[in-house]
């Protein structure tokens, strides 16, 4: 009986502990991560800094922490819109690069440079080829940007024109042995008496002069390669290296390359001033492979290749079985890599977009995916957590079932895959980023008359 008794007092007594505790973190604002799980109050009061998703069944419980007064996380489902979730929809999201293209429009002389980040969905330069053609159009620049040494869809692009002989290794995120410093595009080029030709066909200025530079990595000494048959000497230096091969008129340039131990990324097209957008396109991933690339290396290419903004666009190929709902896992595995690029490009603005809409069959009739929603609620919280802006592009294309809509117009406007836009498709989406690109802008130059 008095075993029985001093048992009921030591668990009332820790109870009443517990308590008082969680009590006083709860006044006081302590947080302490392993106290999180015996805190007793944690379900039943929660301050404005912290608030639970609407559905978490099928987010997996994912929470958005640090709220604040001035956000507004359900502006995400805004279409046409970039939002940094500020409550003040007049004040621009992109202030840092807008601020730079608006000096650029008043005649500055410098370059503006955009990483677009995606899968299948903008290989072949879809998209942002169009993105960059009224951009350059609106605050100029030529140039099609960078364009990799070899490419699974090198002969369906339209932008660029690339021929190369077939012994080029590439080291990619889909090798077994994965080379971390793989350039943006998710790959690394070696050769051993390989050659590439690259025609930028972008160009539509016939009196623009067109930088062509190559960009490569460390070497332990100086490498000969052959630019358009001639010699030209490369030093060795940083992790990652411009050199300018030609400065001219013409839209192509050939090189060659003989020595292996020379990591070559692939070569830029682009004008002194003006508007660069760079698609960095992989078929098949999600953007947790970017976690794999070494932070120092994405440091010495913000310093030596830096960039305005980044994009961010992914989430098809999660969509990849018809009843997947929860995508906690992938909140958790792609918040790291977000933090990551803004610590490393830290002058950049930071833009996450969303998927894109994909059907499956249900019932015998293409549908929506079900789970489309969570996901795209889960990329809306790494948004908000990771302090980047984000654009619905789900919503901006039309919401539920508008693949389905777009596959079946005359002419259409996607494959009836029920996943891919196509060339018409991907420019109208193009159009659609730029225009909500310039709906910032106009609100920028209103905040700053």
């Amino acid at each position: 009986m008095n075993s029985n008794r001093r048992v009921l007092v030591f668990v009332l007594s820790s109870v009443t502990l517990y308590l008082l505790f969680s009590l006083t973190a709860y006044i006081f604002h302590f947080n302490w991560t392993p106290f999180k799980r015996v805190n007793l109050i944690s379900d039943v009061v929660h301050s404005e800094s912290t608030i639970l998703l609407e559905d978490s069944t099928t987010t997996g419980g994912i929470v958005i922490i640090d709220k604040k007064p001035d956000k507004e996380f359900n502006l995400y489902h805004r279409p046409h819109f970039i939002t940094s979730f500020n409550t003040d929809t007049t004040k621009p999201s992109l202030y840092r690069f807008l601020e730079k293209l608006d000096k650029l429009k008043k005649g500055e002389k410098r370059k503006i440079r955009i990483a677009y980040f995606g899968d299948s969905m903008i290989e072949g330069d879809l998209m942002t080829q169009t993105i960059r053609k009224l951009l350059q159009g609106e605050f100029g620049g030529s140039g099609v940007g960078f364009v990799p040494i070899t490419s699974i869809v090198s002969k369906f692009r339209q932008s660029a024109y690339a021929n190369y002989s077939g012994g080029w290794q590439d080291e990619s995120f889909k090798n077994t042995g994965f080379n971390s410093k793989v350039f943006l595009s998710g790959h690394l080029f070696r050769s051993n008496g390989d050659w590439v030709e690259i025609r930028d066909q972008s160009i539509t200025d016939s009196a623009a002069i067109i930088e062509k530079s190559l960009l490569y990595g460390n070497t332990p000494q100086p490498v000969s390669i052959t630019v358009n048959g001639s010699p030209y000497n490369l030093q060795p230096g940083k992790s990652i290296n411009r050199a300018l091969l030609a400065r001219d008129l013409n839209r192509g340039i050939k090189i060659g390359v003989a020595d292996e131990r020379l990591p070559v990324y692939g070569i830029t097209f682009e004008t002194s001033s003006g508007i660069v957008v760079d698609n960095f396109s992989f078929r098949g991933i999600t953007g947790i492979e970017f976690g794999k690339i070494d932070s120092v290396f994405l440091k010495s290419i913000a310093e030596n290749h830096p960039y305005d903004l980044l994009v961010f666009q992914y989430g098809v190929n999660l969509l990849f079985r018809p009843n997947d709902k929860n995508f906690s896992w992938y909140a958790r595995t792609l918040t790291p890599v977000i933090r990551k690029f803004r610590n490393c490009f830290p002058d950049a603005d930071l833009v996450i977009v969303s998927t894109a809409d994909r059907a499956f069959r249900y019932g015998g009739q293409y549908k929506s995916a079900i789970g489309i929603d969570s996901l795209i609620k889960v990329q809306a919280i790494l948004a908000y957590e990771t302090g980047s802006n984000f654009y619905n592009q789900y919503e901006t294309m039309g919401g539920r079932n508008s693949i389905i809509e777009w596959a079946s117009r005359s002419p259409s406007l996607a494959n009836k895959d029920y996943v891919h836009p196509n060339h018409r498709g991907a420019e109208i989406l193009g159009g659609y980023f730029f225009e909500a690109i310039m709906n910032d802008y106009r609100k920028y130059l209103g905040k700053n008359r």
